[in-house]
């Protein structure tokens, strides 16, 4: 997805949970709630821009509302650096980014993330690294997994992968698949524990996030693939 000038997020409303932890192929992680049984969150996506192109502006309002709604945490949908993601897990644009634009108190909360096809233009793993996690403990970003509350389950899917445009007509941009193996295998696996880890799933409210939309009326539209290939594993377990 190309760079957008307006960042917005989005408030997820507040849901009464309880936490579980269970196994699943799907890496899991436990998030508690407040002692009310409440949990708050905020997303975003496509912001990492140092503080440019009204990234500051959005993280002032987040710190706002972050602090109204008392939030556990914040998660982030991909492009999280721009232009062309991370050149290595020492990259100061990590800081620049992140660490020195999200200063409001209410975000300095855990902040689960996954990867987006501007983040694949860079060192991918790069943001995978236990190195960022020691330079800034907020950050917490995998390719797939699942943060586990018992009333909700968000599953969090590496959707980069699935778009051919991006391994058949990569035009300029080079693209970091170290990780991912055979294109085929990998998703095949991945949905496979995704559709496992979704039937399991005894949660209320399930929520998947991925960085590509399955489907859009902006200018990027639909993507095909999740269409095809991962609308009907949604649609078959009603999540």
């Amino acid at each position: 997805m190309s760079m957008s000038f307006l960042f917005t997020f989005t408030i997820i409303i507040s849901f009464g949970l309880c936490i579980l932890y269970a196994s699943a192929e799907l890496q899991r992680l436990s998030h508690s709630s407040k002692h009310d049984g409440a949990l708050s969150f905020l997303v975003l996506g496509d912001w990492g821009r140092r503080g440019a192109y009204n990234q500051s502006q959005v993280s002032f309002q987040m710190g706002k509302v972050g602090e109204k709604l008392d939030i556990d945490f914040v998660v982030s949908t991909g492009d999280n650096f721009y232009d062309n993601g991370l050149t290595s897990d020492h990259d100061n644009a990590f800081q620049e980014s992140f660490t020195q634009i999200y200063t409001a108190k209410s975000l300095q909360k855990q902040w689960y993330s996954v990867l987006g096809n501007h983040d694949y233009r860079g060192d991918a793993e790069a943001q995978l690294s236990p190195v960022l996690r020691e330079i800034d403990s907020r950050w917490l970003c995998l390719r797939s997994f699942i943060v586990d509350s018992e009333l909700v389950e968000i599953f969090f899917v590496d959707t980069t992968p699935f778009v051919e445009e991006y391994f058949t007509e990569p035009q300029e941009h080079k693209y970091d698949w170290r990780g991912i193996g055979p294109q085929k295998p990998y998703i095949t696996n991945l949905l496979k524990d995704l559709e496992l880890a979704l039937r399991e799933s005894t949660a209320k409210w399930k929520i998947v996030v991925g960085h590509h939309a399955i489907r859009s009326v902006g200018h990027h539209g639909d993507t095909q693939e999740l269409i095809n290939q991962l609308l009907p594993i949604l649609q078959v377990t009603k999540s």
